[in-house]
């Protein structure tokens, strides 16, 4: 396929109007459709076939190759180019899954049948986002990418609100086979909008020198975030937000729904108000495709989201907590669409796919390590305490970013 130049040399077109751009979120959101599905076929079929210790373990052994394999993963993408990696993560992904559909065919799911298809899986995570997080610059002006995270975020929570229900719709309809064979084929959807992207090559002033080595080029781009004067205080900010966030809205609720008596239909009611207000801060940047004082925003919006963290733990009832966690959302939201969109903004191209992998990795594997210290915490204290604790890790995370002038002062392009 044919490379063009670079979409900075052909006139700026908003991001919602650009056929590239829509192409590229199809094909994300089609993906991340069908992770929704294949996870909760997985869930099913693991809870089927073992028990629920055995269960645990197949859900949970496919965080071990993505936390270990994601920084190579953004080496591999800033080596290789991102889409190459994001249409043969997705390759990788549809054969798989229907291949086990059509294997769950003739026999039934097997503990380790599941777990070696969640070891791939991990391993094939690991190198699809940091890449799918390195597309944007390429495809799209750099006064887009705001506008594009923004449509990213929308995505993102339709497939969330598409996902599950389709999930237990194919389960309940043909069993986890059926579901996988529906996973399989929303990863192929997304395998031809892949090849129709027009990506622009880095300009050859941002070409990084090659060293030689995948190490060195990893310890380039680390070396990259530490000197330079926004990424680095972006980085502190996004490992402790994300520490602070992850326990409370994933563990913690479930926790202080079951303390409060809210029960799973209040705690839905919590998660979807959280949803609708990360769709809308998702809408507002998709709309707007600029905030003025984009850094200055950023931190003010997760400290905001910080303090109602630690609000939550404390509403009276299950109608102040789903307000709350409007809240949430909103301001959440629009802290880390920001913060994507300036992460793209201020990184030398050549060197997205690492500095992308290292902001994943923070979200998607360390954060996640907070959810035992969290359940811990709260069988010795309750859920105030550790709700006000997390609250504060996250609010740290915002204030250390206010401290660096050049972080605070950061803005979007134009």
């Amino acid at each position: 396929m044919t490379v063009t130049g670079t979409t900075a040399q052909a006139p700026e077109r908003p991001a919602h109007r650009d056929g590239n751009v829509l192409r590229w979120l199809g094909a994300y959101a089609a993906s991340m459709i069908g992770d929704s599905v294949y996870y909760m076929a997985l869930a099913w079929a693991a809870a089927r076939s073992g028990s629920a210790t055995q269960a645990g373990l197949v859900l949970a052994v496919g965080s071990i190759p993505r936390a270990l394999l994601m920084l190579g993963g953004g080496v591999l993408a800033d080596r290789i180019g991102p889409r190459r990696v994001v249409v043969g993560s997705d390759a990788a992904r549809c054969l798989v899954v229907l291949g086990l559909a059509g294997t769950l065919l003739l026999t039934s799911p097997a503990v380790w049948m599941l777990i070696a298809v969640a070891l791939v899986f991990g391993v094939v995570d690991a190198l699809f986002l940091p890449a799918v997080g390195a597309l944007p610059p390429r495809i799209t002006a750099a006064g887009q990418l705001a506008r594009v995270q923004g449509l990213r975020g929308l995505a993102s929570r339709a497939a969330n609100v598409v996902g599950a229900p389709l999930g237990g719709v194919a389960v309940a309809g043909g069993g986890p086979t059926l579901a996988f064979a529906v996973a399989g084929v929303l990863f192929a959807v997304s395998l031809p909008l892949l090849l129709s992207l027009r990506v622009g090559p880095l300009p050859a002033r941002e070409t990084a020198e090659p060293s030689g080595t995948a190490w060195h080029e990893l310890v380039d781009g680390l070396r990259h975030i530490r000197r330079h004067p926004v990424l680095g205080p972006l980085m502190l900010a996004v490992a402790l937000s994300e520490l602070g966030f992850a326990g409370p809205l994933n563990l913690g609720l479930i926790l202080l729904a079951r303390e409060r008596g809210w029960g799973a239909s209040g705690m839905g009611w919590i998660v979807a108000a959280f949803g609708i207000g990360a769709g809308a801060s998702a809408l507002v940047l998709a709309v707007r495709g600029r905030v003025p004082r984009a850094g200055l925003v950023m931190c003010l919006m997760v400290l905001i989201g910080a303090v109602a963290i630690a609000a939550l733990a404390y509403t009276p009832s299950l109608g102040p907590a789903i307000a709350v966690a409007v809240g949430i959302g909103l301001f959440a939201g629009l802290g880390g669409s920001l913060c994507g969109a300036l992460i793209q903004t201020v990184t030398e191209p050549a060197y997205l796919g690492r500095v992308t992998s290292v902001s994943t990795l923070f979200t998607h594997a360390i954060a996640p390590l907070s959810y035992p210290v969290t359940g811990a915490a709260v069988a010795a204290w309750g859920t105030g305490p550790v709700f006000v604790a997390s609250a504060a890790v996250c609010a740290a995370g915002a204030v250390a970013a206010l401290t660096f002038t050049r972080l605070r002062r950061a803005e979007l392009p134009g």
